[in-house]
């Protein structure tokens, strides 16, 4: 092979590798920005088929999409100087293309570790404001909305970023804290469970009082009423008693009689002392001793 063939193959393949140098592409999921001799040109490059000065022109490329910085996770000392374990993570994604190239070049991970830094001086400044109540369950909702706000402010300033949402995925109490707290909350409960023993007991004689009470009274009642109903009957008895007594009066007398030889001679050991003579025997006797 000559000479010249070789320099032509040598353009040649220079010239391909140049054409292919000026032609780039930018995917939507991507964030883009173009240099020239390291200087910005195109702080944002929208999606698509693009050209460039070969050499002289070169494209960065960022994920333009939402990512996911899980932090690792840290104590937070409470209002009451408490120690919590706080493990978190942020949703971010880039706002600032430029100001993002600025501050990290690009470099995925020095975003989260700056990132990683802003997430923790936010969480020590919101969780030592309040106590652990609050923390907890008391204002958790309203602390991620305050540091979600403050997070985004400071690192689209900073390095170019959107703070999407900042969540804490749990909360714990340090080993050497946790048997102290639950031997705090063991005797709280305790006290609690003494509280409401003696609450029940309280209304349960309340409850027996009044019970006992109306059983008083029901049987009162029920025996005022037997009573009258016993009187009722009885005037009622004595007005039959008489009506059949006025109608008859020597029947009458004869049916007691009859009524009161059955009660007396009942019981065949008993002994009377009586005289035969007297009225009670007088339907025992014959016409000839009347």
């Amino acid at each position: 092979m000559s000479l010249q063939n070789v320099i032509l193959i040598f353009i040649a393949v220079v010239a391909i590798f140049l054409a292919m140098d000026t032609v780039y592409t930018v995917h939507q999921t991507e964030r883009a920005i173009l240099l020239r001799f390291g200087a910005v040109v195109n702080a944002d490059v929208g999606p698509g088929l693009h050209f460039k000065m070969p050499i002289a022109e070169e494209i960065k490329r960022a994920d333009g999409r939402v990512l996911t910085l899980d932090s690792t996770p840290e104590t937070y000392f409470t209002l009451e100087k408490k120690p919590l374990i706080v493990d978190s993570f942020v949703k971010w994604r880039i706002s600032d293309v430029e100001g993002y190239y600025t501050a990290t070049a690009f470099d995925e991970r020095q975003g989260e570790r700056i990132l990683q830094e802003r997430v923790n001086e936010g969480l020590r400044n919101q969780i030592s404001r309040r106590d652990m109540h609050e923390v907890v369950s008391g204002e958790r909702d309203k602390l991620m909305a305050e540091l979600k706000i403050q997070l985004n402010d400071i690192m689209h300033e900073d390095a170019g970023i959107e703070v999407v949402d900042v969540r804490v995925k749990r909360i714990d109490l340090p080993p050497e804290v946790s048997s102290s707290v639950y031997e705090r909350m063991n005797s709280e409960r305790q006290i609690e469970a003494r509280q409401f023993r003696a609450q029940g007991r309280e209304l349960g004689l309340g409850i027996r009082a009044d019970a006992e009470r109306q059983t008083i009274v029901i049987e009162a009642n029920a025996y005022k009423i037997s009573e009258e109903t016993r009187g009722d009957g009885d005037a009622k008895a004595a007005s039959v008693y008489a009506s059949a007594f006025n109608k008859d009066p020597d029947f009458y007398e004869f049916y007691r009689t009859l009524n009161a030889y059955g009660s007396v001679f009942n019981d065949k050991s008993d002994i009377l002392v009586l005289d035969p003579k007297g009225k009670f025997f007088k339907f025992l006797k014959g016409d000839e001793d009347q």
